[in-house]
């Protein structure tokens, strides 16, 4: 997020430098300084034997099947997140999460912190948010993912991460 009002007072902000961040937008009423903040969001893989829970969200591509992703609210853990976004859109409990890397967002100022979480127990149940929820064999699933290059990398580091943990 690009602050160019202060959320305190209302009051345009002026830039002010900030050593090794060079000019960072400052309320001088306030006496803040307010970095830019990319949004947080997870993306997870979720793994059940040799198979993946896939999505299809087509507010978010059209012709791709995609994997659970949400926003990180205020004074959660990440690894929460992870697991609250798959029972709230798949009905599914996960567990394990492990983390896999980031990915930044220009155009949409969100860092996207990739994991790879479990199956543990639940049945297939489809949120509102959510046009389909189904398992795919892990090895079809990048197939079905034409338009999600992130999601596509995730898949491809949980792959080698299975084949790593099997020798």
């Amino acid at each position: 997020m690009k602050f160019k009002y202060c959320p305190i007072c209302g009051g345009r902000l002026q830039e002010k430098y900030s050593y090794d961040e060079g000019g960072v937008p400052y309320c001088p009423v306030d006496d803040v300084m307010y970095f830019d903040t990319p949004i947080p969001c997870i993306i997870v893989a979720v793994i059940r034997d040799n198979m993946l829970l896939m999505l299809k969200q087509s507010y978010t591509f059209k012709n791709s099947n995609v994997l659970v992703s949400g926003y990180v609210n205020t004074g959660e853990i990440v690894e929460e997140t992870v697991l609250r976004e798959v029972k709230e859109e798949t009905g599914i409990i996960a567990g394990q999460p492990k983390y896999l890397g980031s990915y930044y967002l220009d155009s949409k100022e969100i860092i996207m912190l990739t994991f790879m979480a479990y199956y543990e127990s639940g049945e297939v149940i489809e949120s509102e948010e959510v046009d389909w929820a189904g398992w795919i064999c892990i090895d079809d699933a990048l197939n079905e993912m034409v338009e999600d290059k992130i999601g596509k990398s995730v898949v491809k580091k949980v792959i080698e991460e299975i084949k790593n943990t099997n020798n």
